[in-house]
């Protein structure tokens, strides 16, 4: 059973969301040649002040 995993900062509308488990799981499907119903996507989100990138917060980008 496949599994994918997104950590991304939070901020996304669900429609953002929505799109991109969709996607995902379109390209595992094709990929791996897998009915779309064993494919598990799940998103994970960190505020922006726990998220840093460079050094840099999120938040304060």
């Amino acid at each position: 059973m496949p599994q994918v995993i997104i950590y991304a900062a939070a901020g996304r509308t669900e429609e953002q969301q929505h799109k991109l488990l969709k996607k995902i799981t379109e390209a595992v499907v094709e990929s791996y040649d897998v009915p779309a119903e064993i494919v598990t996507v799940q998103i994970v989100e960190a505020p922006g002040h726990l998220k840093a990138k460079g050094g840099i917060r999120f938040c304060d980008r």
